[in-house]
């Protein structure tokens, strides 16, 4: 049963610090274990990949058919539903349509001395999606990773997804027709993020790689962060709930399962100001999690990581929610507009009775893949940014130049960087004849004492 917590008795209850304090397990071993599979995949290419689909998989496969013949995904979509395809539809382009506000533009300005500066926005050249497999297929998941690299321009994108999966569930094969994605390669797990980042003859490497995956596939994406950019180190999901009686009990109660049925690890927490309703609350989920197909799961969610937090006032409800900085918040009070304001860390706010997360995992149009485990203290959901690089532009004119020069050279020496402030004075010397050259007048340098470059003897 679901735990309530008085915190206007007891602030720092040991509930709230195991929620906390609810970190992603990246222990030695494991990484030991991932780093072992990433090396066999530098060092043996396409072989390792085989041999690991067929370890881990039990799929039996050759570095020929790595690669998902692009028949094969319109063969498969063909076996889904015309009605889950108006769904993908649906859901794909309410997300085009939200990621469209996010696309910026490059910008330059020019200052009165005719030098002008800017930045220069280009997409990556390649991008990788991982999608996960396991018990379930998610073409949600595909569809939030891919069309936000295809609104920023992305040139090339690759889909990695695992064997069992992908030819058992059609409907990410429908996902992929959708989008028009058909560069697909049937290998999970670390193996495929390994791929994706070294490249090998089959899998071409890609610049950045993002999609959640299981443990193995976090963490090689962490030992593999600098060789190519991902995304985050994505841990279990999370929501906060702030609600008080106004709003049915069943409706919180149904939300908070919704997940903790994604992973033993997942947290699910209400927030209220009525000790009455917080039992009223702990009852439903109780009745709820007894109907649920994935019971199992969640019972161990709500044990772990579940709560109800009775706090004093709706801004200690908000304090508390900045406190958790969770990936998902639903304000379920009055004046929930005013309430939402107080919060500052959340990856996603979803205001009022009817603004369930599950629209925003499925057909909102903003993306779901947000900050977990406190993150959205610093990070923000992935979005068209995430897929374009930022190139400063400068041009300098010699008055310019020539203005700032003592400060160039002030700094450079206070670096110890002397190269620095000879590549400036360079280009005021006054060529002599192909051997010498004299020193900068001492007018650019006012009370500099820097080593110029001698005179030749």
């Amino acid at each position: 049963m679901i735990e309530i917590v008085n915190l206007t008795q007891n602030p720092n209850h040991p509930r709230l610090y195991k929620i906390l304090n609810r970190g992603l397990a990246l222990d030695a071993e494991l990484l030991s274990k991932v780093a072992n599979v990433i090396e066999q995949v530098r060092i043996n290419s396409d072989q390792a990949l085989c041999d690991f689909t067929q370890s881990f998989d039990g799929i039996a496969i050759s570095p020929a058919n790595l690669r998902v013949d692009p028949d094969l995904i319109k063969t498969l979509a063909s076996q889904v539903s015309s009605q889950l395809i108006s769904f993908i539809q649906r859901a794909i382009e309410n997300v085009q349509i939200f990621h469209q506000h996010q696309i910026e533009k490059s910008w330059e300005f020019t200052d009165e001395d005719g030098v002008t500066l800017g930045q220069r926005l280009t997409p990556l050249d390649s991008v990788g999606l991982y999608v996960p497999g396991g018990k379930a297929a998610y073409p949600t998941t595909l569809i939030m990773n891919a069309v936000p690299a295809i609104t920023a321009g992305v040139k090339r994108i690759v889909v990695v997804t695992p064997p069992t999966t992908f030819m058992s569930n059609p409907v990410i094969a429908a996902t992929l027709n959708e989008l028009k994605l058909t560069e697909v390669y049937s290998i999970g797990g670390a193996q495929a993020i390994a791929a994706l980042a070294f490249g090998t003859d089959v899998v071409p490497r890609v610049d950045k790689i993002v999609g959640p995956g299981n443990i193995y596939v976090t963490a090689a994406k962490k030992l593999l962060y600098g060789t190519v950019d991902i995304d985050s180190i994505a841990g279990p999901s999370e929501i906060a709930v702030i609600a008080n009686p106004e709003t049915p009990a069943r409706f919180v109660a149904a939300d908070l399962l919704s997940q903790a049925e994604h992973d033993a690890d997942a947290s699910a927490v209400l927030i209220t100001t009525n000790a009455l309703y917080a039992r009223e609350v702990q009852m439903e989920v109780q009745t709820r999690l007894l109907a649920l197909p994935r019971r199992e799961i969640a019972e161990k969610s709500i044990d772990n990581y579940g709560a109800i937090f009775v706090v004093s006032s709706l801004e200690q409800a908000c304090h508390l929610v900045n406190r958790l900085a969770p990936e998902h918040v639903e304000v379920m009070v009055n004046e929930e507009e005013k309430v939402a304001e107080a919060i500052t860390h959340a990856g996603a706010i979803f205001l009022g009775s009817y603004s369930c997360e599950a629209v925003g995992d499925y057909i909102a149009g903003p993306n779901h893949v947000l900050p977990t485990g406190g993150t959205a203290r610093f990070f923000s959901p992935l979005g068209v940014y995430d897929f374009l690089k930022r190139t400063n532009i400068i041009k300098y004119n010699k008055a310019k130049l020539e203005k700032n020069i003592a400060a160039i050279v002030g700094l450079a020496e206070s670096e110890g960087l002397v190269g620095h402030a000879r590549a400036a004075l360079a280009r005021f010397e006054m060529e002599q004849d192909q051997s010498r050259t004299t020193r900068p007048l001492a007018a650019l340098t006012p009370g500099i004492k820097l080593p110029l470059i001698d005179e030749p003897n």
